[in-house]
């Protein structure tokens, strides 16, 4: 079956493409959330007008996120947990914690754009990546501290005594 794109898909292709996909992959997915249309010629032509105001639309979008992105550059984001005596974390750091972390600094960021391969189970610092856009991503700084570690001031060095 040969459809035309009507917005990016992963793994697909790009807005405006005609591509061949299975019978069932376009009729069950694809055509009923609208992401493509059959390809006819009067399709084809109803695409084209629809791609400028798409792409001015988009390029302002990106404009947007990408200033998202360069605010989001020098952010790390300190997240206290309980530890036990070997230093594993009780429980795990996950992407809806680094989320409410973000939330708390300001930065309105859906947990699902976070990229994080597994839950963080360790104190330490994590680079995380932040995909804002298809085309725009971000990385910060998490650190994971223990519980206490964070708000302890220093030790301070007692005088030697003579």
């Amino acid at each position: 079956m040969e459809i035309i794109l009507r917005d990016h898909v992963d793994n697909l292709g790009r807005r405006g493409e005609v591509v061949k996909v299975a019978n069932g992959y376009g009729r069950n997915y694809l055509l009923p959330r609208k992401l493509a249309l059959l390809a006819t010629e009067g399709n084809k032509k109803v695409v084209e007008r629809e791609r400028a105001k798409f792409d001015a639309k988009e390029a302002e979008e990106r404009k947007v996120v990408q200033a998202q992105a360069d605010r989001l550059a020098n952010v790390e984001v300190v997240i206290t947990r309980r530890v036990g005596d070997t230093q594993a974390l009780y429980g795990s750091v996950t992407t809806s914690d680094i989320a409410e972390a973000l939330a708390a600094k300001g930065f309105d960021i859906d947990r699902r754009t976070l990229q994080l391969a597994d839950p963080i189970k360790k104190i330490g610092e994590v680079d995380v990546t932040i995909k804002l856009h298809r085309d725009v991503t971000a990385t910060i700084k998490v650190k994971v501290v223990a519980e206490g570690a964070a708000a302890a001031p220093a030790p301070v060095a007692a005088p030697a005594a003579e």
